[in-house]
């Protein structure tokens, strides 16, 4: 394979790897996860913990990250779940009277995606190859392809460890009332956690596709494989 080709390749490589990383874990949505979890944090501690304070705080910024999304294009059903989220949280935390109760919604959520991942892979249809697919217009036609299944099915661990990875460190936090380290661990096992995760789950779909595959935006029949395999 002459450079020319080789460097096309890796470009388009590197293409797909970007596309991926924005149809999963856009800036956008890093945003609505962190944002309003700091805005809580500050609130509280500012305000001289008072929850109410906090709450609104939060959901405040969740409403001007809401409108901003929504002026740059994002779906109204994205954005509004978003919202209730925060709204959610700050009622918990009102209810019990405990801060730390705002980041009871998220861990409740991030162990509801672990375990859906999970069950995605176990019953042969992997979230990731799902989303993917929607996105890029194929909807179920990857499933045809057993490389693209195999390896949808391989990367779709590496985002089962970004949920277990975030619980195993909200948990702790969340037991021992741990309201500002928990602000700041919900930035930093947002954006960077998911950029490092499209990052490997990337490595993960590459690494699994065989050599002669055209790409994640093309996938091909059973017997392609067969034909693969019988020119070995």
């Amino acid at each position: 394979m002459d450079s020319d080709s080789t460097g096309h390749g890796a470009a388009a490589s590197e293409t797909e790897r970007d596309s991926l990383l924005r149809l999963l874990g856009g800036r956008a949505s890093a945003l609505d996860a962190s944002l309003p979890p700091v805005a809580f944090g500050l609130g509280w501690v500012l305000s001289g913990e008072s929850i109410l304070a906090a709450g609104i705080s939060a959901v405040a910024v969740g409403v001007v990250i809401g409108v901003w999304r929504l002026l740059s294009g994002a779906r109204p059903l994205a954005v509004l779940f978003s919202l209730l989220a925060v709204l959610v949280g700050s009622l918990i935390a009102l209810r019990t009277g405990q801060a730390v109760d705002f980041y009871l919604v998220r861990l409740a959520s991030n162990a509801a995606s672990g375990l859906a991942w999970m069950i995605s892979i176990a019953v042969r249809w992997p979230l990731l190859g799902l989303v993917v697919g929607t996105l890029l217009g194929q909807r179920t036609r990857w499933r045809r392809d057993p490389d693209l299944l195999r390896a949808y099915s391989r990367a779709s661990w590496v985002w089962v460890g970004q949920y277990v990875t975030r619980l195993v460190v909200f948990i702790p936090l969340w037991m021992v009332n741990a309201v500002v380290p928990l602000s700041i661990a919900q930035v930093v096992l947002t954006w960077p956690l998911v950029v490092l995760c499209v990052v490997a789950s990337w490595w993960v779909l590459r690494r699994t596709l065989p050599p002669d595959h055209p790409g994640i935006r093309h996938a091909r029949g059973p017997e392609g494989a067969v034909r693969r395999n019988s020119g070995r």
